[in-house]
């Protein structure tokens, strides 16, 4: 078996299990903390205490940290209270508690990623998103798992709701980070489904931007028309406040100049009309969960929102069609574009990487220039698709995942509902807004390309409105 940098899963980790209440969770939200802030009734070290005493409790049960440095954290946190004191933080979101996913970069903790090629080694600079970071004052708590290489092995991380259960990946220590209240906010990143997912399974907020809108300096590379930089966090304000941080301190990845919009989260504004989509993972989901979407769905019909399916509209109905054939061409893209760096981390030897790395290699190697170009073409006409929606919805509401979190963690679950909006690239947020059973279940707001900000206000509505008692203590 490959020795990987973090520890396996311990059979005698304690084990927990808690009932996940969409308006009562774990997730312990940064931005209502500002006023208290600019009152001096708290501080950023308070906030940091209060995370750090929640990670001291539940890491042995969770593992979501492959490394920590609490000193620099208290030094920061400290750094960040005077610039409150005296009235002059650097952005909202200044003293906010961050991890990062082990696939970017720090210049002070190891870059792992989870294989023995990488065990202990440094990266001399910081990542652009974490860079962007720490000059908007954020306090970066650690390194989160991730999965092999960010598709491949799993880590020992588990569901904060249900030790049993997979966190999902391959943004996995970053979820549930912040689904357990550890942390404000994470770093992960999404090439399939690597962001939307996991937080969908550990009743977390996330956003993954439009294609090219965050940067992707210093994230270790995957597939380069795919990969993006991911933001979970433990509120709505809080995602969009530390995207809006890293682009208008980094700007995109060239030559998308980078996520526009306001600084904070924009007023919810509800939507004329929402595209109600199954895909291919529809025919996968559980009972419990379709109920549960569609109970969703039927709220936000009768708050008004005209819902357009494959059962009223042609279009709609040709869109499905379109989505549940993009599993092959979808695995082509990705196996062509991640030869390298694949191929390069195998030439250290072929028992240095995992089974699923070995997949996606042999697949690349079966395929032809022909081939790609065939699923290039096909995802753009996905994308045609998408955008034709754009005079009459202004968004695309689907679930996270097809059910919540499943009892596996080796397996990190489907990527069906999670992909599609990678291959679109056009802004997706996951809100935890609904549950199976006792657990977390994912409600995605999909929305058009570079129109993040819609996406946004869109998002805010279907939270207030399908979660009007929510808790953000």
């Amino acid at each position: 078996m490959t020795f990987l940098p973090v520890e396996p899963l311990r059979p005698d980790a304690p084990q927990r299990r808690i009932a996940y209440d969409p308006a009562r969770p774990l997730l312990r939200p940064f931005a209502p903390a500002r006023a208290l802030f600019r009152a001096g009734a708290y501080s950023p070290r308070d906030v940091l205490e209060a995370r750090i005493a929640t990670i001291e409790a539940d890491e042995p049960a969770i593992a979501a940290f492959v490394t920590r440095d609490l000193a620099a954290a208290r030094r920061a946190a400290d750094a960040s209270t005077a610039r409150w004191r005296d009235g002059r933080p650097f952005s909202p979101i200044d003293g906010m508690p961050v991890v990062v996913k082990d696939m970017i970069e720090t210049a002070d903790l190891p870059t792992q990623m989870n294989n023995p090629i990488f065990a202990g080694w440094q990266a001399r600079r910081d990542a652009a998103g974490v860079l962007a970071l720490r000059e908007a004052g954020a306090v970066i708590l650690g390194k989160t798992v991730t999965t092999e290489f960010a598709c491949g092995n799993s880590g020992p991380t588990r569901n904060p709701y249900d030790t049993t259960r997979t966190p999902g990946g391959s943004s996995s220590g970053s979820a549930a980070a912040v689904g357990a209240g550890m942390a404000a906010l994470g770093l992960g990143t999404q090439t399939h489904a690597s962001t939307i997912r996991p937080a969908g399974y550990c009743g977390a907020y996330a956003l993954k931007a439009s294609f090219g809108a965050l940067p992707v300096g210093g994230l270790a590379p995957l597939a380069p028309t795919l990969d993006h930089l991911g933001i979970i966090g433990a509120s709505l304000e809080d995602v969009w406040a530390g995207a809006m941080a890293i682009a208008r301190r980094a700007g995109g990845t060239p030559p998308h100049p980078g996520l526009m919009g306001p600084e904070e989260a924009p007023a919810p504004r509800m939507p004329r009309a929402l595209v109600r989509l199954g895909t291919l993972g529809w025919a996968e989901t559980p009972d419990g969960s379709r109920a549960a979407f569609e109970a969703a769905v039927t709220r936000l019909a009768r708050a008004g929102v005209r819902i357009l399916d494959a059962s009223n509209d042609a279009e709609v109905a040709a869109l499905e069609a379109l989505l549940a054939n993009i599993a092959d061409w979808a695995t082509d893209l990705l196996a062509w574009e991640a030869r390298w760096p694949l191929a390069a981390y195998r030439a250290h030897g072929a028992g240095m990487v995992g089974e699923r790395i070995q997949d996606l290699l042999a697949r690349g190697a079966a395929m032809d220039a022909a081939r790609y170009r065939a699923a290039l073409a096909a995802r753009e006409r996905l994308r045609a698709a998408v955008a034709a929606f754009a005079p009459r919805a202004d968004g695309f509401v689907l679930l996270c995942s097809s059910g919540p979190a499943i009892a596996d963690h080796a397996f990190t679950g489907s990527r069906n509902f999670a992909m599609p909006w990678t291959l679109v690239g056009g802004p997706a947020f996951a809100l935890p807004l609904l549950a199976d059973g006792d657990l977390p279940l994912g409600l995605q707001l999909a929305g058009f390309t570079d129109r993040d900000a819609d996406a946004c206000a869109v998002a805010g509505w279907l939270r207030d409105t399908l979660l009007p008692e929510r808790d953000e203590r």
